[in-house]
């Protein structure tokens, strides 16, 4: 691990190859789960356990390095304020990652699709490609792919994890409070409730997954609304497992007693829940654009 040297006054860490590592491991873990949503369970389910077992690791030997450095006294203010700078810019750059699959959703289900029934300002591409095909929302396309299917009810599981995030981000912020009051069992407590809540979002949405392919025949190759389904339903997914995995390293921190001598800086736990109330506000606007409407 990086040391500071005599007279240095910002902290600069030596290369490391986490970030190149925890890519790979992503990747893996990505065509795990794309061959095992695609009907090749048997290839699927051993990429993925490998790439989640490599973005574990690699996710607590990382964080682990950092917390040492912030133990050992190498951050100062100024560094302090460049961290909260990068946490605020990575969470804007999540907004456009969002933004896009969003764009995506509008633009498919309020001009592509009415385009293709014959109605709007490009009327003619429909009637002239697509003549019998009406205008309907949720809908697998003009040729039907992957055929008949039943949209998610959003008044069930959908529901269920909107409650649970939501109530995650009052223990957070519940947690955040007993940190500033210098309240062990509170910040331990609220951390605690909110990994449960986590991970109780993850289980439900599984059971969502299973029910989709094996009870309603919605698919990836079920057309259009389909695969904007997954697509960011799946990667919301994605961000609450690493939410989860960063809320569980905190709690460890917390319990360990970190955070709560008179000169520590709240950063890593605050950084987190940033984070994880992003979380919960993407899927508040899945839960009204994807779901309900």
């Amino acid at each position: 691990m990086a040391s500071q040297s005599q007279g240095q006054k910002y902290f600069v860490p030596e290369p490391v190859s986490w970030p190149i590592i925890l890519t790979i491991g992503l990747v893996i873990t990505v065509v795990g789960g794309a061959n095992w949503l695609e009907g090749r369970p048997d290839l699927g389910e051993p990429i993925v356990g490998i790439g989640a077992m490599v973005v574990i690791a690699l996710a607590f030997t990382w964080f682990r390095g950092v917390i040492h450095e912030s133990r050992s006294g190498f951050y100062n203010a100024q560094v302090d304020h460049t961290y909260r700078l990068a946490m605020g810019w990575f969470i804007f750059s999540e907004v456009m990652f969002f933004g896009a699959f969003f764009g995506t959703l509008f633009y498919s289900r309020g001009a592509a699709v009415l385009w293709l029934s014959g109605h709007g300002s490009k009327a003619l591409t429909g009637a002239l490609l697509w003549p019998h095909f009406d205008y309907a929302w949720p809908t697998n396309g003009p040729m039907h792919l992957g055929g008949a299917f039943r949209a998610p009810d959003p008044w069930g599981i959908a529901l269920i994890n909107t409650v649970l995030l939501l109530t995650s981000s009052v223990t957070i912020t519940w947690a955040h409070w007993g940190l500033k009051e210098r309240k062990k069992w509170k910040a331990v407590l609220g951390t605690l409730v909110t990994v449960i809540l986590g991970a109780m979002f993850l289980r439900m949405q599984a059971k969502e997954y299973m029910d989709a392919y094996m009870l309603q025949n919605l698919t990836l190759h079920s057309g259009i609304y389909g695969s904007t389904f997954f697509l960011m339903t799946g990667f919301h997914g994605l961000h609450v497992t690493l939410g989860t995995i960063m809320l569980i390293i905190i709690l460890i921190r917390l319990i360990k007693g970190h955070f709560l001598g008179e000169n520590d800086s709240h950063f890593g736990f605050e950084a987190v829940s940033w984070y994880w109330h992003f979380v919960d506000v993407v899927w508040v606007c899945l839960f009204v654009f994807v779901y309900i409407m």
